[in-house]
């Protein structure tokens, strides 16, 4: 019988040798030279262009005026000419659909001429406008298969930029996609759209606060965590392959409760593959400031700092495929799924997140909070829209993979609160005590550390809280809700635009008290009172994933979508639909195609995961049991013979026997809901899946892991956890 012995696999990975290797060695990387280089943006674009077509596009950009369509031509032409000069032959229109990753389809700048050669063109319609296929995408029902026709429409506030790779240069050009007849097809236009709704309505807020008109822009800095395997297990684990996670594994011997992984020294090899992350996505403007190891080992996080909304969530696509492809020139597998590995911590990605003017984050509380009435305003604004659509927060990080993590032990759970510190908590109580006044505000000072030769550091006014899945960090808020995975974009709409309408709506009443004959004073503290007494029962400073605060939650009125399939109809209920419709940020239709998308996705996810454990544990698992089982009676029968008593081997085959008994249970009840499917329509198979598919994958792991601590290392058909998480 040929065996497979996992240990000449990690031998092999354990003996992995650098590609520098044997090479001189690198010259060091001049930042300030690389960043960008490969970044069509403003730098590149002002000494190309006439300085009109410049400053109209100047104005776009910073201002979100309407682009006039003659600057496209000139922005074309100085666009290629840049791109051939790097080495580019083909452009492409590139977009983000929703199916979360990104899609382009490449032409070629060739145009050939009459008299058998050929010239390199690009006008401004076809930089503009493309039309790639829209009837294969998902759309939710805005697209009929036999209905193929869609748009990219160029966005100028995202740079184009080039890519480079052993296939040759292209130009990438971010685009949104929308269908025919006008519908967003895409993750990049709503977020846009939301974008605009918050300039709008804080501007609005501004006027009242005497404040000039400016521009304002959401801003973000996602934090990106992953894992890194080595390929030579990867490709041994089909489910690693196919699902992105492992369906089975059983708990190794030391997982993370030494806590010696985070923040530790970074391997070597995982160091020179984050030196090369870095260095491609410079190129491409991507501000990388972080990286260092996770909790779990094998874990790692790399972010970038705040850059304007659209562009993080450009970059955000970019860092996360640059991250992937890179980790292959290392021997390296990339893992960004929500939990690749049970038993760790899976893999999360804090949305920081603020909103503010070129000089002037309005969610800066300053040194004396207290007396900050706009930021007061402002943040009230936020945490208004957090207790009024705790709903819709919790449903734009609603997806299969997600599920996983949320409420685990390194995730905030699915109940959505606020965490605003001591500081703050102390500000806010004041305002309802006061009738709207608070007079002091809590000093962090100075903290000395025991020895004269230690500096005393400057102390904040309140604690970090790291179970919160919305927490006020100084300046800005993180949304810790997101997975992995997930693109940016959705939970990002969603946080724009319910700020939007709380601005909004806090500017109305204070109009309406102006216009009443109040100051603007008077008229301002009355409305925070009012405010704060309306949102503190979402305001939770303590330990989230205490027990006790599942039930104190369910007593201040809090939502605890538990799944996917609890939260995300709250995207289609009457008064969500109406907000985005108002703000225009999603029509009805939109909306809802969104809706089932997601569903459908969910179903999709989870069913190529049972059918995947199904044959795993069938193809695999089952027949390296049964050669064991062979190999124990083989032996005892053989002692038999020679008069050895062989009690211990015997009652391991009992032991062995029972477990495939019982695993050949499971698994045909595994089977048998694998085919059912659940029904005709698309819900209805989501429900199914986590009713009836979710809990018999369970139920076979359960019985797998228990196998796997019992079956010898060159029968068990998969690498282990003790050699995935470890072995770098």
């Amino acid at each position: 019988m040929t065996r497979v012995i996992p240990r000449f696999d990690i031998l092999a990975a354990a003996k992995y040798e650098s590609p520098s290797n044997g090479r001189e060695e690198k010259k060091r990387m001049d930042m300030e030279d690389v960043f960008g280089e490969n970044l069509f943006g403003l730098h590149q674009m002002k000494s190309r262009l006439p300085k009109p077509q410049y400053e109209a596009l100047l104005s776009t950009v910073r201002n979100g005026t309407e682009l006039d369509p003659s600057v496209a031509d000139a922005v074309a032409v100085a666009m290629k000419e840049w791109a051939i000069e790097k080495g580019a032959t083909h452009f492409t229109h590139w977009f983000q659909p929703l199916t979360g990753l990104t899609a382009e389809k490449h032409d070629s700048f060739l145009n050939p001429t009459r008299d058998g050669r050929a010239i390199a063109e690009f006008s401004g319609k076809e930089l503009v406008q493309g039309e790639p296929d829209a009837s294969s995408f998902p759309s939710g029902g805005v697209r009929a298969t036999f209905e193929a026709r869609g748009y990219t429409a160029w966005d100028p506030t995202s740079p184009a930029f080039l890519m480079q790779g052993a296939g040759g240069a292209y130009l990438c050009i971010p685009t949104a996609f929308a269908s025919w007849t006008g519908e967003a097809l895409d993750k990049k236009t709503p977020l846009l759209r939301s974008v605009h709704a918050l300039d709008e309505q804080a501007r609005r807020a501004l006027r009242l606060f005497g404040s000039p008109p400016k521009a304002v822009r959401a801003t973000m800095g996602p934090e990106q965590e992953f894992f890194l395997i080595d390929e030579e297990f990867f490709y041994r684990r089909p489910d690693l392959v196919t699902c992105g996670r492992t369906l089975f594994g059983a708990k190794p011997p030391k997982g993370q409760e030494m806590e010696d992984h985070y923040f530790g020294s970074i391997p070597d090899r995982v160091l020179e593959y984050m030196n090369e992350v870095e260095l491609e996505l410079y190129k491409l403007g991507v501000p990388l400031k972080t990286r260092h190891n996770e909790v779990a080992p094998g874990q790692y996080e790399m972010a970038p700092v705040f850059e304007d909304a659209n562009q993080a969530a450009d970059h955000q696509q970019l860092m996360m495929s640059t991250m992937r492809r890179v980790a292959r020139r290392f021997g390296l597998v990339c893992l960004i799924h929500e939990k690749p590995f049970a038993g760790v911590n899976g893999s999360g990605k804090h949305l920081n997140w603020s909103f503010g003017t070129d000089d002037q984050n309005l969610l800066e509380p300053g040194e004396t909070p207290h007396e900050n009435m706009q930021f007061l305003f402002f943040c009230s604004a936020v945490l208004r829209a957090v207790a009024h659509h705790q709903d819709l927060l919790r449903a734009s990080v609603a997806y299969a993979a997600n599920d996983h993590r949320l409420g685990a032990n390194e995730a905030p759970p699915a109940i959505i609160s606020a965490f605003v510190g001591d500081q703050l908590q102390d500000v806010f109580e004041q305002i309802t005590s006061n009738g709207g006044k608070a007079k002091s505000s809590k000093s962090g000072g100075l903290m000395g550390l025991g020895a004269d030769v230690l500096p005393r550091l400057p102390k904040h006014a309140g604690d970090r809280n790291r179970t919160s899945p919305f927490a006020f960090t100084g300046n800005k808020f993180e949304f810790r809700a997101l997975g992995g995975s997930q693109s940016i974009s959705f939970p990002a709409t969603v946080l724009n635009t319910i700020v939007a309408e709380s601005i909004e709506e806090m500017c109305v009443q204070l109009e309406h008290a102006l216009d009443g004959g109040s100051t603007f004073e008077d008229a301002l503290r009355a409305l925070l009172s009012r405010e704060v007494e309306g949102f503190k029962h979402v305001i939770f400073n303590g330990d989230n994933y205490a027990p006790a605060w599942v039930e104190e939650a369910e007593r201040r009125g809090l939502l605890n979508h538990r799944n996917t399939m609890e939260a995300l109809p709250a995207l289609v209920e009457e008064g969500n639909a109406a907000l985005f419709e108002k703000f225009g940020v999603l029509s009805h239709r939109e909306l809802e195609s969104r809706y089932e998308i997601y569903v459908d996705q969910y179903f999709k996810t989870v069913n190529i995961e049972g059918e995947t454990a199904a044959d795993m544990a069938a193809t695999m698992v089952l027949p390296a049991a049964t050669r064991y089982l062979h190999d124990l009676l083989t032996t005892a029968e053989r002692a038999n013979n020679v008069g050895l008593k062989v009690e211990g081997i015997l009652a391991t085959a009992r032991k062995v026997g029972d477990l495939i008994d019982e695993l050949t249970e499971k698994l045909a009840v595994l089977v048998s809901q694998n085919a059912e499917l659940g029904g005709d329509d698309v819900f209805s198979k989501a429900e199914h899946m986590r009713v009836n598919i979710i809990p018999a994958m369970a139920a076979v792991r359960h019985v797998v892991d228990r196998m796997e601590k019992l079956i010898p290392d060159d029968l068990w058909p998969m690498p282990m956890y003790r050699d995935m998480l470890f072995v770098k």
